[in-house]
């Protein structure tokens, strides 16, 4: 299958050289020439390394060229951070072809922003746009074209705008990550199984402390401690709410399976263990900038109260962590952030459903 992967960033490297290594035909599509560029003085080649050894992926195509790095694919995959969506919409608008698939792994409802962007280009007819609740791999880069990847999905639920389009979107997702797909209907399904609003939000902030005075700090070994899991039991528990009040049913994927032996989650049993064990994570998270911050908390969190209100459900944990971001920040989270309304979404459970089922303007 002809793939094109957008960005440079983690989960983009792991995921073109993932593809790659699986047989698909892959374009990266990076921003700059001087990235291009190195890439092509490495042979357009990125190093993998995961339990199973090192292995070297060699790209098909790579360019800045966003024309010609669209043109044919049959799947794009955007794993960009989602504070990046709304300067990326409308760069790749004009490219899109009738057939094509977007997918965002994650999204936070990015999905929007794309099928806005594609009727405002006149592109929108034909194609389908994506989203997922965590990004495909828990991975690092460790260096310019080398990644570690310390584990992958083994079980994705994605929505799809529009909704109609839902059984094809999945079927050529499918085939980029075989039996993984899950369908949990339309977008906005989707954008309410996302983690990272759940897990990262509680793990910086209630560590903000260590963060600012330790050079490196691992929120995932010495950072998550009781309280913590019981905040983020918490904050997860309303996100479960405001899914059931919009009549999504289970399963739900609650993050405490992902600590616990529970149903099986996205990533598998052992996950957790080796994202402890890879010293990955130990890092420098600067709290002002870090998308934990600004996707997770700023974003992520702002679209779930949103969300709330509209559903009528009351969810004070992520309102309180979401108004603590903001004053780290200095920012109005609910402002700055992605609020329906920021989206040009409006009204209540039935209308936000109707406005994603199919196309998101009249």
């Amino acid at each position: 299958m002809k793939i094109t992967v957008l960005g440079g960033g983690n989960g983009s490297l792991a995921a073109a050289a993932d593809f790659a290594l699986a047989g698909h035909d892959v374009t990266l599509w990076r921003r700059g020439a001087a990235e291009v560029a190195q890439h092509h003085a490495l042979n357009d080649t990125i190093t993998l390394r995961d339990a199973e050894g090192t292995h070297e992926a060699h790209i098909a195509r790579i360019t800045d060229d966003i024309a010609a790095a669209m043109k044919g694919a049959e799947l794009i995959v955007s794993p960009v951070p989602a504070h990046a969506h709304e300067e990326m919409a409308p760069v790749i608008a004009p490219h899109f072809e009738p057939g094509q698939v977007l997918f965002l792994p994650p999204g936070t409802l990015g999905t929007v922003l794309y099928a806005r962007a594609c009727e405002a280009a006149g592109t929108a007819a034909g194609v389908a746009f994506a989203e997922t609740g965590t990004l495909p791999w828990l991975v690092r880069k460790h260096g310019f074209a080398e990644v570690v990847i310390s584990t992958r999905a083994v079980r994705l639920p994605t929505g799809v705008l529009p909704v109609e389009d839902g059984d094809r979107a999945r079927a050529v997702i499918d085939r980029a990550f075989p039996g993984v797909i899950e369908d949990c209907g339309d977008v906005i399904s989707a954008a309410l199984m996302n983690a990272g609003p759940i897990i990262h939000p509680p793990l910086i902030i209630m560590n903000a402390g260590p963060l600012e005075h330790f050079e490196a700090w691992d929120i995932h070994n010495e950072g998550t401690q009781p309280a913590i899991r019981r905040t983020t039991d918490l904050l997860d528990a309303e996100r479960v709410a405001v899914r059931e009040a919009f009549g999504y049913g289970a399963p739900h994927f609650p993050l405490a399976d992902h600590y616990r032996d529970g149903e099986m989650w996205m990533y598998d049993r052992k996950s957790r263990a080796n994202l402890k064990d890879s010293n990955d994570w130990r890092e420098n998270i600067v709290l002002t900038e870090h998308r934990y911050m600004m996707e997770d908390t700023r974003l992520g969190l702002s679209l779930l109260v949103s969300l709330a209100d509209a559903a009528g459900v009351d969810v004070p944990v992520a309102r309180s962590l979401m108004s603590l971001g903001g004053a780290i920040t200095g920012q109005d989270f609910m402002q700055t952030g992605r609020s329906i309304s920021k989206l040009g979404l409006t009204g209540g459970v039935r209308e936000l459903q109707a406005q994603v089922a199919g196309k998101v303007t009249a």
